[in-house]
């Protein structure tokens, strides 16, 4: 069995993405973690606590998507591009894709939040990744595509949050087709 640490992480996240930040306790997260609010306690100060840590965590895993492509595809921007766009579609098309699961979190969180620093500073690196591959992959003007895709990509997970798959089904093409439209130096 995973240390205690892990486990209320684990258990916290799964309950905050299926149930929101908001609406699930510390005591549901201890039952589902197999311990006690009192360790709980001893390793997150509070619940802000955990949910910043929650938030930390997922920002890791998807700054190491970026590592990952970048180490596969060292040489090769548009294969790299690629990459992302499969890694965009295979999220899109996830059964159990509930949205993202940081913009789920920080809709629920006051400005002040600690949570929503990770949260703000992880979507923003996201978008910087966004336009050092299409520069990479030499785009004429790479801010722009990124802020077409960066919306694209994050309307269609709020899509699925709010309804179902409907037209985030759609986003794959019409990010392949911007792409592919985009004109390049």
């Amino acid at each position: 069995m995973p240390p205690p640490r892990e486990r209320i992480l684990a258990a916290a996240r799964d309950l905050f993405y299926r149930h929101g930040v908001h609406s699930v306790g510390v005591e549901t997260i201890a039952e589902a973690a197999q311990t006690n609010k009192m360790t709980l306690y001893r390793h997150f100060r509070s619940k802000d606590d955990l949910v910043a840590a929650y938030a930390r965590e997922l920002a890791a895993e998807g700054d190491a998507l970026w590592i990952t492509l970048a180490a596969n595809y060292p040489d090769d921007p548009c294969r790299r591009l690629q990459g992302w766009v499969d890694h965009v579609e295979e999220i899109l098309t996830n059964r159990f894709e509930r949205g993202c699961a940081m913009a789920n979190a920080a809709v629920e969180l006051q400005p002040g939040h600690p949570a929503r620093a990770v949260i703000e500073d992880y979507k923003q690196r996201k978008r910087e990744n966004l336009v050092r591959l299409f520069s990479d992959a030499r785009y004429r003007d790479p801010e722009t595509l990124a802020d077409e895709v960066f919306l694209l990509f994050e309307g269609a997970r709020i899509s699925i949050q709010c309804g179902g798959q409907g037209p985030a089904s759609r986003v794959v093409k019409m990010l392949r087709d911007l792409l592919d439209r985009a004109p390049r130096a």
